[in-house]
């Protein structure tokens, strides 16, 4: 199967979508003719989002972008990439700490898709604090204004769907 470097698939749980993550793929899709958006589902975690909310909302806010498609996925990364004809899977690194534990996730993925790249973009200064526990953190404990708080973390889209999973 002939794989296209041209086309990259970025990889995660997206639950929830945050800022940080839209803007990774935005970069991405500007450096690929195509960029895919896999949202992994594993049936040993209990993520906030179900797999059809998570499609739904990045679906929704990545749709002004029109090299970007959205799909779920189950199993390995690197036979997903496969599977979308990618040679490329694009990741994103915030941290010191991400930087080590994608370092040691590149060298397996590469021992078991010797034919797929994995290409990193850092994060964007103001995106690096930002995580998927630290936005439920804040959804879960902020009383009030919990709205205008999460605006500076998720897509506006998000918010709401958010703040409903936390009801007070």
């Amino acid at each position: 199967m002939e794989l296209s470097n041209r086309h990259a698939v970025y990889v995660g749980s997206f639950d929830p979508l945050t800022l940080g993550h839209e803007d990774i793929i935005r970069r991405g899709a500007s450096l690929f003719d195509k960029l895919t958006v896999g949202i992994g589902i594993n049936p040993d975690k209990k993520p906030l989002f179900s797999p059809e909310e998570r499609l739904s909302l990045c679906r929704e806010v990545l749709a002004p972008l029109e090299n970007v498609e959205v799909n779920c996925f189950e199993g390995l990364a690197v036979d997903y990439v496969k599977s979308c004809k990618a040679q490329v899977m694009l990741r994103g690194v915030r941290t010191l700490t991400d930087i080590e534990s994608e370092f040691t996730m590149s060298l397996a993925n590469r021992m078991l898709a010797p034919d797929v790249e994995t290409v990193f973009l850092m994060s964007s200064d103001q995106f690096t604090h930002i995580s998927s526990s630290l936005i439920k953190q804040i959804a879960q404990m902020a009383k009030e204004n919990s709205a205008v708080k999460l605006k500076e973390f998720v897509p506006a889209p998000v918010i709401p769907q958010l703040i409903e999973k936390f009801p007070r």
